[in-house]
């Protein structure tokens, strides 16, 4: 009877083990679930999978254009040479000394948008003998003739530029056309010389001249960080251009976009802007911080940190070459006093044995 119950009571002691380590690897299992659940969220947990997009008609320009530059019928306004047709809004024709631009009459109050632009560059003049280029425009001043793609110099908010023609004469690092851009407090020139680097915040290549595919430009403006990206291989592919944190815009300036010729030419064609409000989510803490720090004058953050990586960008490739080859020879000359050295160590060391 005794060797039945010692029996039984090993047997209920294995079960409950086996139990207890059923119980140790489901909790286990459980928190494996929970910290991959938790790594999943947290990699795609960004922007865009916080918020949501609503396109904001009264300040989008598209097709037909209906009453785009009349008085009182429309939400947007020409100026200069710029004229609309069927197909696009030109902003200069493929003609010298021409500037236009068309701007919008509402003054926007998003806090978060994205603007989506559709556009074309071309024109009768071969590489680098066509200009100047385009402007997409965020700024306190509207309708002001100037030197800066068709804008006023000097300006108050931000704006991309597709610059196509190169004015410095070291242009070797980077080719044309390029995208750039800047935000300017009302006191900043851009320098025509130097193709606005000293002011620029980042940029990149684009080679959107004479395409037969459609050309994008793209400007993100989500809790205070500006993003430009392209679409200009025809791919439907957004490609990365710029990405600057710290970037402080006011509420209430205008939406708008100019183009300049001078000397060469090209036509510069707006085919659409379209303005998506956005819509993300905010804790409370971020909330109150926005709330407390009201934006008056455009401004980055940690400027001259940028600036300070811009002098000391990648070198040219004539540069770049001169450093291989000098660094090669060097390499060189070390090895061969190397051999030498050795050589000389060596015959040294065999006549001690002799």
């Amino acid at each position: 009877m005794a060797a039945v119950n010692s029996s039984k009571h090993s047997r209920s002691k294995s079960q409950l083990n086996a139990i207890s380590k059923w119980n140790i690897m489901q909790y286990k299992l459980y928190l494996i679930c929970t910290f991959l659940l938790l790594f999943v969220s947290l990699c795609f947990s960004d922007d865009d999978h916080e918020m949501e997009e609503f396109l904001k008609r009264e300040f989008s320009l598209s097709k037909p254009y209906q009453g785009v530059g009349s008085l009182g019928s429309s939400h947007w306004e020409l100026m200069g040479d710029a004229m609309v047709t069927t197909d696009q809004v030109r902003l200069t024709p493929d003609m010298q000394s021409r500037q236009g631009a068309v701007w919008s009459r509402i003054p926007c109050h998003l806090k978060d948008w994205e603007m989506q632009v559709h556009f074309k560059v071309h024109g009768q003049g071969k590489k680098n003998l066509n200009g100047d280029g385009l402007a997409i425009w965020y700024t306190k001043e509207r309708m002001q003739k100037g030197p800066v793609f068709g804008n006023m110099d000097n300006f108050t908010g931000l704006g991309v530029f597709v610059d196509t023609y190169p004015n410095e004469e070291k242009h070797i690092e980077r080719i044309f056309p390029f995208v750039i851009a800047m935000v300017g407090n009302g006191t900043i020139s851009y320098d025509h010389e130097r193709d606005g680097r000293p002011t620029e915040l980042g940029g990149c290549n684009a080679m959107v001249r004479n395409q037969k595919h459609d050309t994008f430009l793209f400007i993100r403006y989500i809790r205070r960080r500006l993003t430009v990206m392209i679409d200009i291989d025809g791919q439907h592919e957004w490609r990365d251009c710029l990405d600057i944190p710290g970037v402080r815009l006011p509420l209430g300036y205008y939406f708008g976009a100019s183009a300049i010729t001078g000397d060469l030419s090209d036509n510069h064609d707006i085919i659409s802007l379209k303005l998506y409000q956005l819509t993300v989510l905010r804790s409370k803490k971020e909330e109150k911080e926005e709330e407390q720090d009201i934006i008056t004058i455009p401004s980055v953050d940690n400027m001259e940190l940028l600036r300070l990586g811009q002098n000391e960008e990648g070198m040219s490739g004539l540069a770049i070459f001169f450093t291989v080859l000098f660094s090669m020879l060097g390499c060189i000359f070390l090895i061969v006093i190397g051999m030498v050295v050795y050589s000389h160590w060596n015959e040294s060391r065999r006549k001690r044995f002799y």
